[in-house]
């Protein structure tokens, strides 16, 4: 089959008219979400840098918004600012089947593309579940586990063909120009996961990147510049060249059955999706128990094996983190301060949490271990469980099969509003964050979305 064709035939045939209220609904809740994530995302200190760079290319006068700033800039480089931003802070959207983050490569080609043509919300709309589906589809089909082993970073591979799609949709390119810009963007494609050496900055560059790359993608083939239409299944395309163990029939089986913007999660806590069910359980447990951290004498986590050394080895690196990036992707860290402070929010992930005694001696009560059962249902569960000790000998153990904000356990819109004001609070006043919540949510009315980019600056 020409997986790449079919692949852009259904991207340039999808349509809103054809999309559900559920699904509609769906793609508000997931933009908010990111909105949220990347005006907060704007104060991090890897979020400077971008800025810094791309203000001695621009003036900063025109273009489209960077969230959360009072600077408008070229499309292509505001992807790559609100892309970064917005992955800063590991709150972002994550799909466990794929184990990727659509949402911060995705809606910053989104937005940024929209406000270069003024297109509508129901355009916008149907764009992102297009760009949802392309960037999910191939995580599946490469398989997570092994394009991890092979050491890509599947939100920069795969969100940089979605992003291409969103953009795409958006210009209103036709099925051949969409297909050439699914190639250009194979070209593109990239994101390797060495920051977890040294908790560098270029995880959060690598869904930026992709926006960044997905408009430069789809503005070529809107110039005619072709791409090759076999990237996806060729014999040197994306599939065979990002994973040993690729599976090319899952690239366009159950399309849209349900769309897969039904299947994403949100995060609650500010760290990798391999932490949230253990620091679930840990909180469950703490609290049920009225457990206090001085209580504390083992506490053993299971966790998966996909995720393992990502967030649990080195072990001498995860329980002595030096930087806030090496806070994220450290199971003991994450369950030391959710054991101490009852929560593993933003204020948790600093410098000097990291450097707390407390915390450095409570991480050491930690041990991470592997479990086969967890691996039955994986990757469409991420199962985690729990056991804690104290030092009194009571022993209590809990398994999370659905971590809170996966689908199944879901947070609600309430509960997202308020995630959303609390990112935000420090860049938008409360009636600015009011406008923007009550203009996602009738994103499907808005005829012109430039002044809706608008209301994204800086208050």
């Amino acid at each position: 089959m020409e997986i790449t064709k079919e692949l852009s035939q259904r991207c340039h045939d999808l349509d809103y008219k054809t999309l559900s209220e559920d699904v509609i609904d769906r793609v508000k809740y997931l933009l908010l979400d990111y909105i949220g994530v990347a005006a907060r995302g704007a104060l991090s200190d890897s979020s400077r840098s971008v800025y810094n760079f791309i203000l001695k290319l621009e003036n900063g006068r025109h273009g489209a918004v960077v969230i959360g700033t009072n600077l408008k800039i070229t499309p292509p480089y505001a992807a790559l600012a609100n892309g970064t931003a917005a992955h800063s802070l590991e709150l972002d959207d994550v799909v466990n089947e794929a184990s990727l983050h659509p949402a911060v490569a995705i809606m910053p080609a989104a937005l940024a593309t929209a406000q270069m043509t003024g297109c509508s919300g129901k355009d916008l709309i149907a764009a992102i579940v297009s760009g949802y589906e392309v960037a999910i589809k191939l995580g599946v089909a490469l398989d997570p586990a092994s394009h991890y082993a092979q050491g890509f970073h599947p939100t920069g591979t795969c969100g940089t063909l979605g992003a291409a799609v969103t953009a795409a949709k958006i210009l209103k390119l036709k099925q051949k120009a969409l297909t050439s810009a699914l190639g250009i963007a194979g070209s593109q494609a990239a994101g390797s996961m060495e920051f977890l050496s040294d908790g560098a900055y270029t995880k959060r560059f690598h869904p930026g990147w992709a926006g960044h790359c997905g408009i430069v993608a789809a503005l070529l083939a809107q110039e005619n510049f072709n791409g090759p239409a076999t990237i996806i299944e060729g014999k040197f395309g994306f599939l065979h060249a990002y994973s040993p163990v690729s599976d090319a029939g899952k690239v366009l089986r159950d399309w849209g059955q349900p769309y897969e913007v039904m299947n994403t999660s949100i995060k609650p806590h500010a760290c990798c999706r391999y932490k949230q069910g253990p620091i679930d359980g840990i909180l469950k447990i703490m609290w049920e128990n009225k457990l206090k951290g001085s209580d504390i004498e083992k506490v053993t986590l299971g966790i998966l094996k996909a995720g393992f050394p990502l967030v649990a080895e080195p072990k001498k690196l995860k329980v002595n983190p030096r930087s806030v990036v090496d806070a994220q992707f450290s199971m003991p860290f994450g369950a030391a301060v959710a054991i101490l402070f009852g929560k593993a929010t933003l204020d948790e992930y600093t410098i000097e949490t990291i450097n707390s005694f407390p915390v450095k001696e409570m991480m050491n009560r930690i041990h991470c271990v592997m479990d086969p059962d967890l691996e039955k249902e994986f990757p469409k569960k991420w199962p985690a469980f729990v056991n804690i000790l104290t030092k009194a000998g009571h022993d209590f153990t809990i398994k999370i099969d659905y971590p809170k904000g996966d689908p199944q356990n879901p947070i609600t819109w309430d509960e997202l509003i308020n995630k959303f004001r609390n990112l935000t609070s420090p860049v938008y006043s409360g009636s600015q964050q009011n406008q923007i919540i009550n203009k996602v949510r009738s994103l499907d009315q808005e005829n012109d979305l430039d002044s809706f980019s608008l209301l994204l600056l800086k208050d």
